[in-house]
């Protein structure tokens, strides 16, 4: 099932997500509802806050990335084949030079812009079989992974840009939190009139 993608100015964007278990109510359903919901947004990564629940999970899966020209075999390879659920994530260690990446996001329909972050991350996790892993990931990988466990954090991309481009991008904002932007998916808005 196709879930509503929440919209920028909710509150349940900026809490700081709860760890679950494996009893977790249909947790299967909802890690099945959320790839649908992604994949219908054409996005390659989606947490948990961004469709109303605050808890620590989120999925990614980087084959759109993978079709990038300007990748070698190696890099398109990898992207093309990474998809996985992160249950109660922690990133223990941020490593290496930061690179800008022009950054978008499902909740902020729209608005994109260059975000700086560290190339290579170590992080503690659990897939489907709540089994604990530590991985090191690097690359746009690592990205798409800051990025989304930023969301189960209660922070936004928007949030690491500088206050000029705030500024100027203060309007669009609000536009979205109002429900006056037309996205090409299912949303749902904090401050739409007649909610």
């Amino acid at each position: 099932m196709i879930l509503p993608i929440i919209g920028y100015g909710d509150p349940v964007l900026r809490k700081v997500g709860v760890e679950i278990s494996p009893d977790y109510p249909n947790l299967d359903i909802l890690i099945e509802n959320m790839y649908a919901t992604m994949y219908n947004a054409y996005g390659v990564g989606l947490a948990a806050p961004q469709i109303g629940l605050s808890i620590r999970m989120f999925i990614i899966d980087t084959e759109p990335f993978s079709e990038n020209d300007d990748l070698k075999t190696d890099e398109k390879n990898q992207l093309k084949s990474f998809k996985k659920t992160f249950i109660n994530a922690k990133i223990i260690k941020e490593e290496g030079n930061e690179w800008a990446f022009n950054e978008g996001c499902l909740s902020i329909p729209d608005v994109r812009e260059d975000v700086f972050r560290k190339e290579k991350i170590t992080i503690e996790y659990c897939e489907e079989d709540f089994v604990r892993k530590t991985d090191v990931f690097e690359g746009l990988i690592a990205r798409v992974i800051q990025h989304e466990y930023d969301h189960i954090e209660g922070i936004l991309f928007t949030d690491k840009i500088s206050s000029l481009k705030k500024t100027l991008i203060k309007k669009r904002l609000q536009n979205i939190m109002e429900g006056k932007i037309r996205a090409d998916y299912k949303m749902k808005f904090f401050n739409k009139k007649g909610r």
